[in-house]
């Protein structure tokens, strides 16, 4: 069966400043968390590899944009590391960052290569989060003012904008389940820190419609489905939509229908955990919702009603409403311990199409991270990523599926391009089109998988 695609449909992949830069003498970039976290405890990164032996982008990036074009991208999402634009998280601004991000801008323009520019991607200047980072309200207001920057000086090239990518995470690791710095289990502060992402993003679109640019501005969400172990056991079923309240609807409902939803804000209320909410806010969230939504889909959340009696904490957490439930028959990806299951990107586009507006979407990271690739290298010297291939390519066919049925999805971007760093994990699972040794200069070789992409994206679809 031949699988095609709508006509510009986006085909490429997906990154991050933080962890494709690298740091490099005199770039005059300032530390974020992960610099700061990173000289405090090196042990807690795997091999003690820090943010500062990323892939080596900003040294390589035109290297990087020809192999992005040897692999078959139309378009490339990455971020403007906000501790390199403004070192400080606000005041002075770094012009060889602004230099190096022009670069790389009409570098990919000039390959026919459109740029989707994200905004904020985990990494919170140090100067802010020593003042709180997203606890503070000032942070809010630091936020906005580096976006007004990035529009003012990309705005006239970058025609797709996103506010954050993944922004429960800070929430989970910051302030949850300890794999981000500051690393505390606080569920008041969780919940504080996720009304102000929320917030500078309704804040930022604004800025951002205000300025009368000619693109538009999104957000990128996770989306990880949540399914009751018992569709037809009701206490199973009200753990699942619970977990989807938390992890989910805590951004998307803000995001897309300019309001947070009612089952979470009634459990945060019973419990005293609303946030501090100041005069306005609210109608700027209502007024100001996305023109785009990004998502991230890798596995599927799979809920139970609680049966342990086990606390994480001693206050409230999410979990205090839900068990996980492992699926007997599940099919893993045994490297990252994921469940893989392709029909939940078809799941989550139903969703969208039927309860979020059918709202112009893409998939904005898939991806399947794998440790010891090395080893499936051929006499060529090329990785066999086979799994990669079939990986995407069964995602892509339930994508398909969608699309017949009247989904508004857009393109599909890989994480990654090329292998990059992953935050405490480093280089463990290597996740790229593009095979990077950081042992000798980074340098790149292209996989199996992204060949076969390249195939893909001129066909605009598969057989």
């Amino acid at each position: 069966m031949k699988y095609e695609f709508p006509e510009g449909f986006w085909w490429g992949s997906a990154a991050s400043g933080p962890q494709t830069e690298g740091v490099f003498e005199g770039d005059n970039k300032g530390d974020n968390i992960w610099d700061h976290w990173y000289r405090e405890e090196p042990e807690k990164f795997f091999n003690q590899v820090g943010p500062e032996k990323t892939s080596y982008f900003y040294e390589k990036y035109k290297e990087d944009i020809q192999l992005m074009k040897e692999t078959g991208h139309t378009t490339f999402r990455t971020s403007i590391q906000w501790s390199r634009l403004i070192p400080n998280g606000t005041g002075e601004v770094n012009q060889k960052a602004v230099a190096f991000y022009n670069d790389v801008i009409d570098e990919l323009i000039a390959n026919d290569i459109e740029p989707f520019i994200n905004l904020y991607h985990f990494d919170m200047p140090m100067k802010l989060q020593e003042k709180g980072g997203w606890l503070d309200r000032e942070t809010v207001d630091a936020y906005v003012e580096f976006a007004k920057i990035c529009f003012e000086l990309f705005g006239d090239r970058v025609k797709k904008w996103f506010t954050h990518n993944e922004p429960i995470v800070p929430v989970e690791g910051g302030y949850l389940y300890q794999f981000h710095y500051p690393n505390e289990v606080n569920m008041k502060k969780a919940v504080q820190v996720a009304y102000h992402e929320v917030l500078s993003s309704a804040k930022a679109i604004k800025v951002y419609h205000e300025m009368n640019l000619d693109g538009e501005i999104g957000i990128i969400l996770n989306l990880t489905p949540s399914y009751p172990r018992d569709e037809s056991n009701p206490e199973d079923v009200k753990a699942a939509q619970l977990a989807d309240a938390f992890f989910n609807r805590s951004f998307l409902d803000p995001s897309v229908k300019g309001e947070f939803p009612t089952d979470l804000v009634d459990l945060l209320k019973e419990i005293d955990h609303l946030p501090v909410i100041e005069e306005g806010d609210l109608e700027t969230i209502k007024n100001n919702t996305v023109d785009l939504l990004g998502v991230n889909y890798y596995q599927p959340r799979r809920i139970k009603a609680k049966e342990s009696n086990e606390k994480l904490a001693d206050g409230p957490m999410p979990d205090d409403y839900f068990d996980n439930y492992i699926k007997p028959d599940r099919k893993m990806n045994p490297y990252r311990g994921w469940e893989i299951y392709e029909k939940g990107v078809y799941d989550i586009l139903t969703n969208l199409r039927e309860n979020y507006g059918n709202i112009r979407c893409y998939i904005s990271e898939n991806g399947m991270g794998v440790e010891g690739e090395e080893d499936f290298v051929n006499e060529d010297g090329v990785i066999e990523d086979d799994y990669r291939i079939e990986f995407v390519e069964d995602h892509l066919t339930f994508m398909h599926q969608a699309i017949q049925e009247g989904s508004n999805v857009l393109g599909y971007h890989m994480w990654t391009c090329m292998d990059n760093w992953s935050w405490t994990n480093a280089y463990k699972n290597r996740y790229g089109f593009i095979a990077v040794d950081i042992e000798n200069q980074g340098k790149r070789t292209v996989k199996k998988s992204g060949h076969w992409f390249k195939k893909v994206s001129d066909a605009n679809g598969f057989d």
